[in-house]
């Protein structure tokens, strides 16, 4: 009697445990809110999910920084780095006080690297101090059409005032793809900058794991931050096939952006229009629900 007492007490206690360990699917779906997603084939949407919420960009929003920094500042200007840009917090390169280096370095390691760093550097340059410049920010979104979106910084740290939505960020990529050196950029796989004196060079590594790794990869940008997840834009092209791709809010961008590329990239190919209309028809799967297949990209820091 004792041993079936103590059975049935280890059983309940289990139960128990299990009930509060492990949360039930809307409870997930409170604290875990669904990867949002948009894929456009030239310019065209293909696939999307929740593409119109408003989320936190992360450091996507370091896009808009550079596009507001290169249509106000010469590739060659001096930045002189300050106190403020030297402390900046999350993802930098350490850059000291007082170092000076041209806009287009500085521009590198923003995009490349995500310095937050070289970034404030770059918004108190163009305009003397990072409220002024997220001023300018927020008067390019709305001369972009961007309706969902508004900056509360230059470098994309979570805040209540920072937000966007896959659609805005798709415009906004591609308003920045257009510009040569911003294209050129993003592009890299890697890359070294120096001060103007020479004294220190920084080496930058690409942050966005698809360049020189997935096929075609030629862009753009990475971001992470506790409220907005794992961010991705991601632009790739193949003969005359162009796909850009807008994920927010992932658990594993690596493993979920080579699925929706090959997807956009199959489903473009002129010897699957047949296929497509047939999976398009198929149920079981939302039209706009990404397929499980892909590579996986290793990993990089």
């Amino acid at each position: 009697m004792k041993i079936f007492s103590s059975t049935k007490r280890y059983i309940f206690i289990a139960t128990v445990i299990y009930g509060f360990v492990l949360p039930q699917p809307a409870t997930a779906r409170s604290y875990h809110p669904a990867t949002t997603y948009l894929v456009k084939i030239n310019g065209q949407i293909f696939r999307q999910r929740n593409a119109a919420i408003r989320r936190a960009p992360a450091s996507l929003t370091k896009m808009m920084t550079a596009l507001v920094v290169l249509e106000r500042c010469d590739l060659d200007e001096v930045v002189v780095v300050s106190r403020s840009a030297a402390r900046e917090t999350g993802s930098r390169i350490g850059l000291r006080r007082g170092e000076k280096f041209r806009v287009r370095d500085l521009l590198a390691a923003t995009l490349i690297a995500s310095a937050n760093d070289a970034c404030r550097a770059l918004a108190e340059h163009a305009c003397g101090n990072q409220r002024d410049f997220v001023i300018q920010m927020n008067a390019r979104a709305r001369a972009l059409g961007l309706e969902n979106t508004h900056f509360a910084n230059a470098c994309g740290h979570d805040n209540r005032g920072l937000y966007s939505n896959a659609h805005d960020l798709a415009r906004l990529a591609e308003r920045a793809m257009q510009l040569p050196q911003f294209a050129k950029i993003v592009a890299s796989p890697n890359m070294r900058i120096a001060t103007l004196d020479g004294r220190h060079s920084y080496y930058l590594r690409n942050k966005n794991r698809l360049i020189g790794r997935y096929p075609g990869a030629i862009g753009v940008k990475t971001g992470t931050t506790p409220n907005a997840g794992q961010c991705l834009v991601a632009l790739a092209e193949r003969e005359d096939r162009r796909v850009l791709l807008v994920i927010m809010h992932s658990r594993n961008r690596w493993q979920a952006a080579p699925a929706l590329l090959d997807a956009a990239f199959a489903v473009s190919s002129p010897r699957h229009a047949a296929k497509r209309v047939t999976e398009s028809a198929t149920p079981g799967r939302r039209e706009d629900e990404a397929s499980p297949e892909g590579v996986m990209v290793p990993n990089q820091e």
